[in-house]
């Protein structure tokens, strides 16, 4: 198979396809051609000369260079099943989705998160890291110059540069005094000395004729995109556990208010049950039966002072600081607002993910990286060169015409057997694209479904709020009225324990409920991408692109 034909088609098969990824979920390109920042972005070859392609055709015969790359196409649907269909802009980030909630104290934590949180700045190590891969990975598209100076001197044992110079020969039978032994006469060799003084400059570069350089450095800048795309997504993680650690620490502030008020409740119907039995209208059963409820109850409030010291805990990890120096006030979680919020289109939401945005990029990386395996089964031609002052002498080594030395050489290196091993990183690399391929179709699957259940969790849980609310009611209405007929002295004991167990458990699930409630606003915070839009993605890709231009001055 020739180079022509395989190149080229890979090249079109390259195009087509991410044009069909393009079109199909992430919307028109923004980017100039020959730019890093979409998968479009893939820069066109110079033409080939025929001689190049007839060389390559023999030597390249039983490789197989074909890739059938899956099929990227997945258009999204028109509209969400829990959501109308209608356009919306990006939803707050951050801080701004903090203020809707009402609370200054859950805006200010968030603040703190997003300045010290430590998962946040590991993420901007990773940039950096990136960042200083690219660089790497682009070093081989421009030449080395290396100084290379050398002071040498060498002695050479006469025995191996006076070897038949009295033309008689090397004779091993002589001895080295010159006396005649049994082993015959020997005649005396002389040792000389070599000096070599170089002061010169040294160029090695490689054509990179058929892009494999080129197609490393764009697979690593792209690489880059992905570690901003990612501190995005970490940034997004922190601010939602952030509120939603804030929101455990509200409701169990709650719940303990309710457990102590439930206890009181309780108690108030131990002493009155006690004073009853005192007159004689009440049984130790009666009385049992009440201790045993004002126990229970006492009971739920050691696992909630837990809940609460240990979620305040992980709020300090979240905010890089240790427990001991963090006060968190809290309050009630019936004192925030519900914020609104709208999902707008599906098509929208995945232009909004920096996820699905990270995802799309590893998957555009991997495009280079399996045309740069594919391009180390051709020729790699290199150049090397010298220029500078060679001299025996160092007295005689510099500002000498005579001194001056030079040196150019071509080198052109073709695979011809490696055990397999081309096409095997060949293979590897285009398993690895269709890895990245489905994680990609998923990751867009993901985000739907994030999305829906996101929209169907906010509708059930205020219907369950709604729902236990009445329960809650009813319940404190039937414990007053058991309370009245205890009064009375026509109580029963097993009707009056019931009434009050039902109105403690269903104070606590109202509380759980709001707290689900709110949770599912954070989680559908995080599904539409957390303020995180097409407008900020070009600007991360600009921060990218600046980052590997930046700091070349002429020395290392």
């Amino acid at each position: 198979m020739g180079f022509d034909g395989s190149q080229r088609r890979g090249r079109r098969a390259f195009q087509g396809s991410l044009s069909a990824l393009k079109e199909g979920t992430l919307g028109p390109s923004r980017g100039p051609s020959g730019d890093v920042r979409y998968l479009t972005a893939a820069l066109p070859r110079s033409s080939r000369p025929a001689l190049a392609a007839a060389m390559l055709a023999a030597a390249l015969a039983g490789c197989d260079l074909e890739w059938d790359k899956p099929d990227l196409s997945a258009p999204p649907p028109k509209r969400f099943i829990e959501a109308k269909p209608h356009p919306q802009p990006p939803i707050s980030g951050g801080r701004d989705f903090a203020i809707k909630f009402g609370s200054t104290e859950l805006t200010q934590l968030v603040e703190r998160a997003l300045d010290d949180n430590q998962d946040l700045a590991a993420a901007i190590g990773r940039i950096t890291e990136a960042d200083a891969q690219a660089r790497i990975s682009s070093s081989a598209l421009f030449p080395t110059v290396n100084m290379t100076d050398i002071a040498r001197s060498t002695r050479v044992p006469g025995t191996t540069i006076n070897v038949g110079s009295s033309g008689t020969g090397f004779n091993p039978s002589t001895s080295s005094t010159g006396s005649t032994s049994n082993f015959g006469s020997q005649q005396a060799f002389d040792a000389r000395t070599f000096g070599f003084f170089q002061l010169a400059l040294t160029a090695s570069y490689e054509i990179d004729f058929w892009g494999k350089n080129e197609d490393a450095s764009k697979a690593a800048r792209i690489l880059a995109n992905v570690s901003r795309f990612d501190r995005d997504v970490v940034e997004i993680s922190t601010v939602a556990a952030v509120m939603n650690s804030y929101f455990q620490v509200l409701t169990a502030q709650d719940r303990l208010r309710i457990a102590n008020q439930n206890v009181a409740i309780a108690q108030q119907v131990m002493d009155a049950i006690n004073a009853r039995l005192e007159v004689g209208t009440a049984t130790v059963l009666d009385t049992s039966q009440q201790e045993t409820i004002l126990a229970q109850q006492r009971a739920t409030i050691p696992p909630l002072e837990q809940t609460l010291r240990q979620t305040r805990n992980t709020l300090a990890v979240l905010l890089g600081q240790t427990p001991e120096s963090m006060t968190i006030k809290g309050g009630s979680l019936t004192r925030l607002t519900f914020p609104h919020i709208a999902p707008g289109l599906p098509s929208e939401v995945l232009l909004r993910r920096p996820d699905v945005a990270e995802a799309e990029a590893r998957l555009a990386s991997q495009e280079f990286s399996v045309l740069q395996a594919r391009a180390a089964f051709f020729p790699s031609i290199t150049l090397t060169g010298l220029y500078g002052f060679q001299s025996a002498l160092l007295s005689t080594l510099i500002l000498r015409p005579d001194a001056i030395a030079w040196q150019i050489a071509g080198q052109l290196t073709q695979p011809l057997f490696d055990g397999w091993n081309l096409q095997g990183q060949y293979d590897w690399q285009k398993g690895r694209y269709s890895e990245l391929a489905a994680l990609y179709r998923k990751q867009i699957l993901t985000a739907l479904s994030d999305t829906e259940n996101a929209l169907i969790a906010i509708r059930e849980t205020d219907r369950q709020m709604k729902l236990l609310a009445v329960a809650v009611s009813a319940a404190r209405r039937a414990l007053d009225a058991a309370e009245i007929r205890m009064r009375e002295g026509t109580f029963d004991i097993v009707q009056l324990a019931q009434t009050q167990t039902s109105y403690f458990q269903t104070q606590d699930q109202l509380a759980v409920a709001r707290l689900s409630h709110f949770q599912a606003a954070t989680s559908l915070y995080q599904a539409l991408g957390g303020g995180w839009s097409p407008t900020t993605r070009e600007i991360e890709i600009a921060r990218s692109n600046a980052a590997y231009e930046a700091d070349r001055g002429p020395w290392p």
